[in-house]
């Protein structure tokens, strides 16, 4: 696309800027969201990213927004076709992540005026879907090239927005934000066995020690 796509980028919610944290939550349904949720948010969590591969979450989506939507922005995750956008734009979500780089799905979320965050590893990926207008890249597996690759995406593409995404733990989420992460994308070192049956007191202990990490400092 054109210079004009960067113009009418849309940033993600400033709740999520601000934490510089997103959960992705996959429960086995949901059904499942509310006993985890509710920790979550009353621990300090401000940006939740519901995937699609949980059953029922767009149905779900409208009845979460109501109950959460006071203290957190609520996004859904793992769209990758153009009829899953548009669903999760009819069910009021607060932005969209995809695990793939799509210029079509970013030029249709742009247009809504909804907040993307498409996946990609290579250098060709990620500037083609912040070219495109992306509010932010999803650098997924993160794991597999590390915190340095901020820096090294940022030589050729300065001002690009970075999410790791993908087995972010609590010291691999400071080492991406002191390399300049706009956030860090996080869901098993955060959530643990919390949907299957685990101990939601170890649940909260947990959250406050990424919210904290990850809460931008007021300037």
């Amino acid at each position: 696309m054109t210079g004009d796509s960067r113009d009418a980028r849309v940033p993600l919610p400033s709740r999520t800027s601000d934490a510089r944290l997103v959960v992705v939550v996959r429960a086995p349904a949901a059904d499942a969201y509310d006993r985890v949720l509710d920790v979550l948010v009353d621990a300090g969590i401000r940006s939740v990213e519901l995937t699609l591969t949980t059953p029922g979450t767009l149905a779900a989506l409208p009845r979460l927004r109501e109950r959460y939507d006071e203290a957190a922005d609520i996004g859904v995750g793992t769209v990758t076709r153009q009829d899953e956008l548009s669903a999760a734009i009819d069910a009021g979500a607060r932005y969209v992540v995809t695990p793939i780089t799509s210029a079509p799905l970013v030029e249709a979320a742009v247009a809504a005026r909804l907040p993307i965050v498409p996946g990609g590893l290579t250098p060709t990926e990620l500037f083609a879907s912040w070219s495109a207008g992306a509010a932010a890249v999803k650098v997924f597996p993160a794991g597999r090239v590390g915190p340095g690759y901020v820096a090294d995406l940022r030589g050729p593409f300065p001002g690009i927005e970075v999410v790791p995404s993908g087995g972010v733990d609590l010291d691999g989420a400071a080492a991406w934000l002191r390399a300049g992460a706009a956030a860090v994308s996080v869901g098993g070192p955060l959530l643990g066995d919390a949907f299957r049956g685990g101990d939601l007191a170890a649940l909260r202990e947990r959250t406050a020690r990424f919210v904290a990490l990850c809460r931008r400092e007021p300037a």
